[in-house]
């Protein structure tokens, strides 16, 4: 059986072979289109599959992060005759390819289609504790250090796992269809296995939304901790201006210039009012410490 391997869905002998194994035009529109989701699709006498193996990429904007970054894989398994398009660049396509390749049987397309799946549907646990280290980082972060580049960080994590959310109910939606159409290239023999991939995208999307919930735990966590924060600042904003107070009310009726106030015609009188002023702070600090303000 042969197996054509394409790099680009562009290449023009995927126009050739669309004529000589009569794939269907939207196929071949949908593997040429880079935003196209993950999907199966069965025809009379092929199966076509979009796929998106996960890798990790240095993130432009923090080289010391990783970002998770997907390459679509586009399959026309046929009984005859398998078709991929894939991006020799991407590390995770070339693993699950090179799997295929050695572990598969050319003689058998349904096989093939259940290694590359599988390959893909592997590589995602590594992204999954990528994510776990990553929001660890973040809770310790969050509690030391609660600043808006952490909460830029947590933003940017909470994007990261809805894609990666999207991508992997997809992945589930089209292994079901795979085990569940009697007309894809998934003969009886490999149902079971396609069952367990399934299996496998169940306990991933698990992981996912644990991690999404230790997520949202960690950006209540930031906001508590900056709003406990204003309120030391706050505190201690009051305590400063209760303690001004009395300096403020005495050199203002002192200021007035009126007549009769005590001490005016005293020799002493501005040691007097400077310890009455003393005094009065004294006796607010006081009794701010019995209130327990401070």
């Amino acid at each position: 059986m042969p197996w054509y391997q394409l790099e680009d869905a562009n290449d023009p002998r995927l126009d050739e072979l669309a004529k000589q194994y009569n794939l269907h035009p939207l196929h071949v529109e949908d593997a040429r289109s880079e935003e196209e989701s993950v999907k199966v699709d069965t025809s009379a006498h092929y199966t076509f599959a979009v796929f998106k193996p996960v890798r990790l990429e240095p993130d432009p904007a923090a080289p010391a992060e990783s970002i998770p970054v997907f390459s679509p894989v586009d399959i026309f398994a046929g009984k005859d005759f398998l078709i991929t398009i894939a991006d020799s660049r991407c590390s995770s396509t070339q693993q699950a390819l090179e799997r295929a390749r050695r572990d598969g049987d050319d003689e058998h397309p349904a096989r093939l289609l259940y290694l590359i799946l599988d390959t893909i549907v592997d590589l995602y646990f590594p992204a999954i504790d990528h994510f776990d280290d990553r929001i660890d980082d973040l809770e310790d972060v969050v509690l030391a250090s609660p600043t808006p580049a952490i909460l830029q960080r947590v933003f940017a994590l909470k994007r990261e796992l809805i894609d990666l959310r999207r991508v992997l109910v997809n992945t589930r939606d089209a292994s079901l269809h795979l085990q569940r159409d009697p007309e894809s290239i998934i003969d009886t023999e490999h149902q079971p296995y396609v069952r367990d991939i399934y299996d496998h995208v169940a306990r991933l999307l698990d992981s996912v939304e644990t991690q999404r919930d230790l997520l949202n735990n960690t950006l209540d966590i930031y906001l508590s901790s900056v709003a406990n924060r204003t309120n030391e600042v706050m505190k201690v904003l009051t305590v400063l201006s209760t303690i001004a107070l009395p300096v403020i009310a005495i050199s203002g009726i002192y200021g007035m210039n009126l007549k009769g106030l005590p001490f005016e015609q005293s020799a002493h009188g501005a040691e007097y009012v400077a310890l009455l002023t003393i005094l009065c702070t004294v006796l607010l600090l006081y009794l701010l410490r019995r209130m327990k303000w401070f």
